[in-house]
């Protein structure tokens, strides 16, 4: 996640990176494309610099031990990780946090904020960078949209997969499979900007037709509740973190 937001970062901002391994942050600067300036953590001082902390929630007491100084802001990228545990941990003015998704590789991420209002349009035009952004009121929200848009890309995956399975049990050949199937989600993602999806749904499904077969089916199989229990599985891991 890191790289990714780096990547949209890259043409307005001078990037640092920090880093315990200095081979890691060679490749990290070889996939980046453009010269960086790379720190080790124990030489670090982050005195007085905007930070974007993208670590495992796991090893938050630890990085937090070895970076020296006051941030000017800390903006964290880290699941289910409270601002109270990261104020614990680091020191800095303030703090945001922030839950961008895979899409930010391609500057498509959706990601949501909330923290120190101070911040908020300085945080949207840093994360706008790689996508859209959110500000929301409560964390509590922001753990709700991590299961949402941060797991997202892993549940839209899954059924991407699913349906082109599908066509190829029926006789489709695979590679026919997969470029229909890209297609369908490329023109989907731009008609779900657009249009509700209970409209979508009732302008392709026609009475007695092929829509309604398979969403019959989609329905048998409890699709439906499926997706909206993988949300509420996801919540309760983002506050267990």
């Amino acid at each position: 996640m890191g790289l990714s937001i780096a990547k949209g970062l890259k043409s307005k901002y001078n990037i640092e990176v920090v880093g315990r391994d200095i081979k890691k942050l060679d490749i990290f600067e070889d996939h980046l494309g453009v010269k960086i300036d790379k720190y080790l953590i124990d030489d670090f001082d982050m005195t007085e610099k905007t930070v974007l902390l993208c670590v495992k929630p796991a090893n938050v007491e630890e990085v937090g031990k070895k970076l020296k100084g006051k941030a000017r802001v800390l903006f964290s990228v880290l699941a289910g990780t409270t601002l109270e545990k990261l104020k614990k941990h680091f020191k800095s003015k303030a703090i945001v946090r922030t839950m961008p998704n895979l899409a930010a590789g391609v500057g498509a991420s959706m990601t949501t904020l909330t923290g120190d209002h101070r911040f908020q349009k300085e945080g949207e035009a840093l994360l706008g960078a790689v996508g859209d952004t959110l500000w929301l009121d409560s964390e509590k929200e922001i753990d709700i949209a991590t299961a949402l848009a941060g797991s997202g890309p892993a549940y839209l995956a899954l059924i991407a997969e699913a349906l082109a399975d599908g066509a190829v049990k029926q006789g489709l050949k695979r590679e026919d499979a997969m470029n229909v199937m890209k297609g369908l989600f490329a023109g989907f993602g731009k008609l779900i900007q657009e249009v509700h999806p209970a409209l979508l749904k009732d302008g392709v499904m026609s009475p007695g037709g092929t829509t309604a077969a398979g969403y019959a089916a989609l329905e048998d199989g409890n699709v439906r509740a499926a997706c909206m229990d993988a949300i509420e599985e996801a919540y309760k891991r983002a506050k267990e973190l």
